[in-house]
């Protein structure tokens, strides 16, 4: 399942589309850092590719030759989230 970083909607997309493909939902660019699955804060310019690019904006298209769209990992829906709080909450008291 792929989602779009902007608005959290879920997209039906192949696995290579055009830097200038836009999300149904929002209108929200898709070749986004955002949607990447090398993006991450915590890395040296955002991102764990090693021989990508600086970019400067992360919400809006880019050219980045190593865009990869990232798959959604969550599985879990809102209850088992709050449930999940919950227990934390009770633990911590």
């Amino acid at each position: 399942m792929k989602l779009c970083a902007l608005c959290g909607k879920q997209i039906e997309t192949d696995n290579y589309f055009s830097r200038k493909s836009t999300c149904p939902k929002c209108g929200g660019d898709l070749h986004i850092c955002l949607n990447c699955r090398f993006y991450s804060e915590s890395s040296h310019n955002k991102c764990i590719e090693t021989k990508s690019e600086f970019q400067r904006s992360r919400d809006r298209a880019n050219f980045c030759d190593y865009f990869s769209m990232k798959e959604s990992s969550s599985t879990t829906s809102g209850k088992d989230k709050d449930a999940a709080l919950k227990k934390l909450d009770d633990l911590f008291k």
